[in-house]
């Protein structure tokens, strides 16, 4: 008996590590092996500088306005995203994990379920994008992602900084892509990215600064890309399951 109860304990135990850390942790699957170790290493210091990862991790609920085109809320631990369309009335409750959830749109919620199933989908892809832009420094080691040191360079502001390639193998909606990530030598904050749509292509599509880092409970986060600025960002440690099942108005002044 006291062997079967040590085993259903050590069960729940690995279900409760998994679901805090199934959605953007570090991961085993990282790809060192292929990665430089200057590379792994500035991406760890990126870590610890925005505030580490055990902080990252027990970090629970982020909430942001992407660009005033879409509010997001997003539960780490369950994968739960409440996405809002801010030029229409479609908004997208999708578990990211298992894509299960409900959409509004056009004043109604969907029931046809090919309709449904496309719809979610959009919302986890609109949740890779929009999240990547506010928290990718927590993400550099993370499952599928490769990291190669380029070089020292300025940012388009002076700053001296080392240049990292993150490339992608089998993750994401676009693994085709790639980015150039600046990391300030002083503060080993993320100062800049250049984004390529296609890994080997020559130019970028566009350069954007990070600035105006602050601190969200224990983690720092930027807001500003350059001309576009990430708004309303907040993070808590207690959202009502309500949130993600309901597609009624909310007031985050009353969450913690």
């Amino acid at each position: 008996m006291k062997i079967k109860s040590f085993i259903k304990a050590l069960i729940f135990l690995l279900l409760i590590v998994a679901c805090k850390g199934s959605v953007f942790a570090q991961s085993k699957n990282f790809i060192e092996k292929d990665s430089d170790a200057k590379a792994i290493k500035i991406a760890t210091d990126v870590m610890k500088a925005s505030g580490g990862k055990k902080n990252w991790d027990a970090t629970h609920f982020i909430a942001w306005n992407f660009f005033g085109s879409r509010k997001l809320l997003w539960d780490k631990y369950t994968g739960n995203v409440r996405i809002e369309n801010l030029k229409n009335d479609t908004k997208i409750l999708v578990n990211i994990n298992n894509l299960k959830g409900k959409v509004f749109k056009n004043g109604a919620e969907l029931t046809n379920q090919d309709s449904l199933a496309k719809y979610l989908e959009e919302g986890k892809n609109i949740w890779i994008n929009d999240s990547y832009w506010l928290v990718m420094p927590f993400k550099m080691k993370d499952p599928g992602v490769t990291l190669k040191y380029i070089s020292e360079d300025t940012t388009q502001k002076g700053v001296k900084a080392d240049v990292v390639r993150l490339t992608y193998k089998g993750v994401g909606a676009t693994p085709n892509n790639a980015y150039n990530v600046w990391v300030n030598k002083k503060t080993h904050l993320v100062d800049q990215w250049a984004f390529y749509k296609e890994a080997n292509q020559p130019k970028p599509n566009f350069v954007l600064t990070w600035d105006d880092y602050q601190t969200f409970g224990k983690i720092k986060l930027s807001g500003t890309r350059g001309e576009r600025k990430i708004t309303d960002i907040r993070v808590f440690t207690n959202i009502p399951d309500s949130v993600f099942t309901s597609f009624a108005p909310y007031d985050l002044n009353n969450f913690k």
